[in-house]
């Protein structure tokens, strides 16, 4: 079976991307990984490009004039690399919607907490976590959800828990729910690559 390739989309560290790459350089996820995007230079996920030999290339949408020439420049650089499958691993710019519909249900989203809660514009990193602690719930965790044309709300695929503790920052649950992230991103690739995951409307099932 031909090998599928892989491109993350990220505008900060790349923490995720990095378990990612980790997961395909073990042989653990099926996947070639040629490609990572970033609307900023200064995203820490572009130097660990660099180090695991996959293209770095910044694609701010601020520096075209008009979406659609942004939209046509994203899906030419996908198209470049012979992209199956994206992944967004804290990539704070919404996807065109045309690009969406390019790769419906090949691309993918994770958020740290439990959608459909505390998801939306403007609730991403530190906000996401101290949105949590103030609502009072008892669990967080990480989502991994199809990207739609709105943010947070595509099919979920699958998700993890953890518990809020006594004392918990928005520091210390935000460390606990990556440790998940980590965990449950490559897997999910993993499912998608070995054609597990299915979609029928809103519905998502996961083979074994």
């Amino acid at each position: 079976m031909m090998v599928q390739h892989l491109a993350v989309l990220a505008s900060g560290g790349g923490s995720n991307f990095r378990a990612i790459l980790r997961a395909i350089e073990s042989g653990t996820l099926p996947l070639a990984c040629p490609l990572l995007v970033s609307n900023t230079p200064r995203a820490g996920a572009l130097a660990i490009a660099r180090e695991h030999g996959c293209a770095a290339v910044v694609l701010n949408p601020r520096d075209y004039d008009r979406e659609a020439d942004y939209t046509d420049a994203l899906i030419g650089l996908l198209e470049q690399y012979r992209i199956d499958l994206v992944a967004l691993a804290g990539y704070l710019r919404k996807i065109p919607a045309r690009v969406v519909a390019a790769f419906r249900h090949r691309m993918v989203n994770i958020h740290p907490a439990l959608l459909p809660d505390f998801g939306g514009p403007g609730l991403y990193g530190r906000q996401v976590h101290a949105a949590v602690l103030a609502s009072g719930v008892r669990q967080s965790g990480a989502t991994i959800h199809f990207v739609d044309e709105e943010y947070d709300t595509g099919p979920i695929i699958l998700q993890a828990q953890v518990p809020i503790l006594p004392g918990d920052t928005p520091e210390t649950l935000a460390a606990r729910v990556l440790s998940e992230e980590h965990r449950l991103y490559p897997r999910v690739l993993g499912l998608l690559a070995r054609g597990r995951i299915s979609v029928n409307g809103r519905q998502v099932a996961v083979e074994p």
